[in-house]
């Protein structure tokens, strides 16, 4: 597979990746020769013919996950960002997601997770969750063609995250795969779908519901003593919503 072998940077945060170190670098600034490239050593700095400078270094997960494969429309890092913390997702932790679409929550959240399954009944979007599994070398990884509308096979299962079209559907078969003290997180892009599963939620006595949030990131520029908000920026991705397994 075509993967990034390194990363180069410059002093201005642009970042270039490099896939094939017997191929010169070709970017806006000039190209790198490919014998600059393979004996560079990590951190060290290079220049393209132009004079421009770049840092080079290996490249790490997040570099890697940001060049996966995309098709369906993937949950942003600053909703990720939340699940991890609501959920205090960890190292032990056994994942089910629902809803794979790109596989991008999937894999990023298989990077600090002991296990993760995912659910996706698209065929075509299970040969990119495949690509990108492969791309990241993710080894704790499984990718399954089920509705979870219909049944769950796994037990005992830490968090279990809904990306579907009607996660309230969903909620009966979580709660029987979910331990007791384990979290059930939907994401949604429409106040009705965060309505209705909610609703669901707290006609369930296995579960109780904590809270629906969203976030809302805005970058800044910061030049000298310039200091001011991105005219550009993510708004509204989803809401999501959070509830916790009490009983069986």
């Amino acid at each position: 597979m075509n993967t990034i072998k390194k990363v180069l940077i410059t002093s201005q945060g642009r970042k270039f990746y490099a896939k094939d170190l017997n191929e010169d670098l070709h970017t806006q600034y000039g190209f790198i020769k490919k014998e600059d490239l393979k004996k560079a050593k990590e951190g060290s700095l290079l220049k393209s013919n132009t004079n421009k400078e770049f840092f080079i270094f290996n490249p790490s997960f997040i570099d890697l996950y940001r060049k996966i494969k995309r098709d369906a429309q993937i949950i942003p890092l600053k909703d990720i960002g939340l699940i991890i913390a609501e959920t205090g997702l960890n190292k032990k932790s056994r994942v089910l997601d629902a809803g794979s679409g790109s596989g991008a929550l999937a894999c990023f959240l298989a990077a600090i997770a002991k296990e993760v399954i995912s659910y996706e009944i698209r065929e075509d979007f299970i040969e990119i969750v495949k690509f990108n599994i492969e791309f990241l070398g993710l080894k704790n990884i499984k990718i399954k063609n089920i509705d979870i509308y219909n049944k769950i096979e796994e037990k005992n299962i830490d968090v279990v995250i809904l990306d579907v079209p009607e996660p309230w559907n969903a909620v009966d078969n979580c709660s029987k795969a979910l331990k007791i003290g384990g979290f059930l997180v939907s994401y949604s892009p429409s106040v009705p779908q965060v309505a209705d599963f909610v609703n669901a939620v707290k006609k369930n006595e296995s579960f109780v519901y904590l809270k629906t949030s969203e976030v809302v990131e805005r970058e800044w520029e910061v030049e000298e003593r310039r200091v001011r908000p991105k005219s550009k920026g993510i708004g509204h991705s989803g809401f999501l919503s959070f509830a916790r397994k009490v009983k069986n």
